[in-house]
């Protein structure tokens, strides 16, 4: 998710208008919501500094707000809150082990993540059972889903689409 769509998710999450939120930064009139429309739809990207004050406005770490870099920790961490926040994954212990677990809806597991790591098991098993090479199972990973076998993916799906927040009355 990116930085965009994350100022997006916790502006709604705190029940903050467009307006409301531009105000807290010290916008005024039109530009209020205005620059936290242009914000929330990439047309401009926060710098360092309001992206710090973002984040206080929104009570969360400016990491929160940044799109994560996977090769720190903490950008790990980000990542992994954020796919909590998306797709409802949390932690939990199995076997002495902490795991990641699909999140559930009405008590069931959706569809379309659980069968895109059915593929992802299925085409690891292949490679550690030998049947193909690490070449292979990288060139199944790196090309996902057109290389997916399952016949599931027509399109690359996006939480994005299933995501709902109640629409505020003062945007467009």
């Amino acid at each position: 998710m990116a930085t965009a769509e994350r100022i997006n998710y916790f502006r709604k999450l705190r029940g903050m208008t467009q307006k409301y939120l531009g105000e807290l930064l010290g916008f005024t009139g039109r530009n209020a919501d205005g620059r936290i429309a242009q914000y929330e739809t990439g047309k401009r990207t926060p710098k360092e500094d309001m992206l710090i004050q973002l984040a206080d406005a929104l009570s969360v770490s400016p990491q929160a707000l940044k799109v994560p870099d996977i090769d720190t920790y903490t950008g790990l961490i980000h990542t992994l809150f954020a796919l909590e926040d998306m797709y409802g994954m949390t932690i939990a212990s199995y076997d002495g082990d902490n795991v990641i677990r699909l999140g559930k809806k009405d008590g069931k597991v959706d569809a379309t993540i659980f069968n895109m790591l059915a593929d992802w098991k299925n085409e690891r098993t292949r490679y550690l059972d030998g049947q193909i090479t690490k070449e292979e199972y990288d060139e199944w990973r790196y090309h996902y889903p057109s290389t997916s076998k399952s016949g599931h993916w027509a399109h690359n799906p996006s939480i994005l689409d299933n995501l709902s927040f109640k629409d505020d009355e003062t945007e467009e």
